[in-house]
């Protein structure tokens, strides 16, 4: 199944799966942190989610999140 997806930080239209995305709640449980670190992030412009395009919730790209869990496992050391 596909969804339109705004994407504001592109400013334009895509198609994706719903399976390529996760819910703050996912998302924080995946990177082991909170959903206010998450929103938090969100303000910093650290992880910059897109917007479920019927009710405006945050969702946050697979790829997105495992690219930063990368990168904050290679900060660790």
């Amino acid at each position: 199944m596909f969804y339109k997806v705004y994407e504001p930080r592109m400013d334009l239209v895509e198609m994706e799966t719903f399976k390529d995305f996760m819910t703050i709640k996912e998302a924080a449980e995946f990177l082991g942190v909170t959903p206010t670190t998450l929103r938090n992030w969100d303000r910093r412009k650290k992880l910059t989610p897109v917007r479920h395009p019927l009710n405006g919730y945050r969702l946050y790209r697979r790829s997105d999140l495992e690219q930063l869990l990368r990168s904050l496992e290679e900060e660790k050391g």
